[in-house]
């Protein structure tokens, strides 16, 4: 259904200037949300149309686990669309949808998945996207100068 939603959709989208973009959702979302789990199927399904009309996105929160990360990143070189971030946290509260973290309080390891997301020639935002009532909560100048800081120390990190 996405294929052939896309074949109607993309060539529609790219007359008008407007890039599609595919982002796979972690697997927990297959019940509810989403029909793509792992970046490799968003970029095979991408490839039967022009870049400049169908991406991919990169989400941390989403793509973490994939232990064909690396090659996938590499392989969609200028078909990434988006690059966001966020952390996975562990265990997951009850309602999922908000279980993203500032970067740096849960499993991900980004300074590799920001390394092959720049190495496959990404040169566009990097966005902060955090779904989670506690960070939704807390002073906004505190939440801004914590993810300043984080985006620095954990997502581009050098070492």
């Amino acid at each position: 259904r996405v294929a052939e939603a896309l074949a109607e959709l993309a060539p529609y989208a790219g007359e008008r200037g407007v890039k599609l973009a595919l982002e796979p959702l972690h697997p927990v979302y297959c019940p509810d949300r989403a029909v793509l789990s792992t970046l490799g199927q968003a970029l095979d399904l991408s490839l039967a149309h022009p870049e400049e009309q169908v991406g991919v996105v990169v989400d941390t929160f989403h793509v973490w686990w994939d232990p064909r990360l690396p090659d996938e990143i590499a392989r969609a070189g200028r078909r990434i669309a988006s690059y966001q971030v966020c952390d996975y946290l562990h265990p997951l509260p009850a309602d999922v949808l908000l279980g993203r973290g500032m970067m740096g309080d849960g499993v991900i390891a980004f300074p590799p998945i920001t390394r092959a997301v720049l190495a496959a020639g990404y040169t566009g935002d990097i966005e902060v996207e955090i779904f989670n009532a506690d960070v939704w909560a807390t002073d906004p100048d505190e939440v801004v100068a914590t993810m300043k800081a984080r985006y620095e120390d954990v997502v581009l990190a050098t070492g």
